[in-house]
């Protein structure tokens, strides 16, 4: 895309950070990425290569939600519907990254809440930054489910006797185990003011959510015998069947949030090596999670469960290890979500009562501690409660839509109306029609999704 000459809306300034105040994440980007103010020397030297761009593009968009593919290829309506539908969706999340990037070039912006802010003004700004808060509110809900789930099958199988016979203890119990997980492991991760220390934890999760998706299909190709698939459909019951699956395929494949600091990272940061690099990390996630859905959904069928390891055996070791794996990705990831969903509500707070950088450290430790002990607790609370992690993504993947659609269009539709040109040529009405179909898009994905998560999901 040409990039003609941008005016900034003014409007950001009305809300103006007047310094970092300290918590100011870089939100939900690789911890590998280092994006705070450098010298031009030391960001050629830390420069990010297209080769790692791709991996940490990858690495942002793989996680939890793969395993709740294969009952998103069922709710669409089997292998082909699915298929289909990731690929349509592909080549307009693919769209929405680059245009991301040229909206980041434009308006000199390194974050995604950031470009928002300078390309579309006050309004939508703030409505980004709440709809960040919202949805890593929503993540570090489907974690906690997500521990739950494992745990039970683990200690299901620990807990069978010689005869076969599983016994249960209060101390067994998925509200208590959750509970003392979450405050022995989360809690301490989630309180400290900086994280760098999690960078150390993206390869695991990496491997983590490799070898999930390697034992999927190798339980597909080599099944136990006393593994029954339900029904296979082979074709959806009606065409808003096939929209059940795109809160998953949403919630997968969003990173969006996180390219822009990617993007800026690279020792080329322009719009075409940065269109090879997505192109190549959505078909590395593509094949994964297709490997998931295709392979989880054949094995069990119609009567898979929302978190496709809940369906195989609670004394198969190999997927014992796969659950390991995935408790220790969640613990080390909800602390990463947290932190950013807090440095969203710290910003707005700090915006909306018109303050500097909070100077008194007793008040911003005072503020920290509030903050987190009252996310953890409401994140923990609901988790108890919820029976599956397929309603909290039915809700949050409406909101992943609007990350991949809806802001990215807008943006493009403020840069493109900012150019001064004194003809308009063909390019400039496609792209401006382009960013309408983005946002309308976008938006009747959220609306669906929505109401169907809020009138069928959570009223059952």
């Amino acid at each position: 895309m040409a990039q003609g000459h941008v005016g900034i809306n003014t409007d950001y300034g009305d809300w103006d950070w007047s310094a970092d105040p300290g918590e100011r994440a870089r939100l939900l980007q690789s911890p590998s990425v280092e994006t705070g103010p450098k010298g031009h020397e030391e960001q050629r030297s830390a420069a990010t290569s297209m080769l790692g761009a791709v991996f940490i593009v990858v690495n942002a968009a793989l996680g939890a939600g793969l395993l709740n593919f294969p009952a998103a290829f069922s709710m669409a309506g089997g292998v082909a519907a699915g298929i289909a539908m990731q690929m349509c969706m592909l080549v307009f999340i693919i769209g929405g990254l680059v245009i991301l990037a040229y909206c980041s070039q434009a308006s000199n912006e390194r974050t995604y809440q950031e470009v928002v802010w300078a390309v579309c003004g006050k309004v939508p700004g703030v409505l980004c930054e709440v709809a960040i808060a919202v949805y890593t509110f929503g993540t570090c809900i489907a974690f906690l489910i997500i521990i739950g789930d494992q745990q039970d099958k683990i200690i299901a199988a620990l807990m069978k006797d010689s005869t076969g016979t599983e016994n249960s203890h209060w101390y067994t119990d998925r509200k208590f185990t959750i509970s003392i997980t979450a405050f022995l492991f989360i809690l301490p991760l989630s309180i400290p003011k900086e994280i760098g220390f999690q960078k150390y934890s993206s390869c695991l999760s990496v491997i983590g959510t490799w070898y999930v998706t390697a034992i999927i299909i190798v339980k597909y190709v080599w099944p136990d015998k006393e593994i029954v698939p339900g029904d296979i459909p082979t074709s959806p019951s009606s065409w808003m069947s096939v929209f059940n699956a795109m809160p998953t395929i949403c919630f997968g494949f969003q990173c969006h949030v996180s390219s822009v600091p990617v993007f800026n990272s690279m020792k080329q940061p322009e719009v075409k090596p940065w269109g090879v690099v997505v192109t190549a990390a959505m078909l590395i996630a593509l094949s994964v999670y297709t490997g998931t859905g295709v392979c989880g959904f054949l094995t069990f069928g119609s009567s898979v469960e929302q978190d496709v390891l809940m369906s195989y055996p609670s004394d198969d070791i190999p997927v014992a290890i796969a659950r390991a794996f995935i408790i220790v990705c969640v613990l080390t990831s909800y602390p990463i979500l947290h932190f950013c969903g807090r440095a969203v509500l710290e910003g707005l707070w700090l915006r909306f009562k018109g303050e500097t950088v909070e100077e008194d450290v007793v008040r911003e430790r005072r503020r920290r501690l509030f903050q987190t002990g009252s996310w953890f607790l409401l994140t923990l609370l609901l988790a108890l409660f919820i029976p599956d992690i397929g309603r909290v993504i039915s809700v949050i993947g409406g909101l992943a839509a609007c990350f991949i659609f809806v802001f990215p269009g807008l943006c493009l539709i403020h840069a493109k109306l900012s150019e001064i040109q004194e003809a308009r040529s063909a390019s400039w009405w496609a792209m401006v029609s382009y960013g309408v179909f983005l946002v309308v898009l976008g938006a009747f994905i959220f609306g669906q999704t929505t109401a169907n998560a809020v009138f069928i999901d959570l009223m059952k």
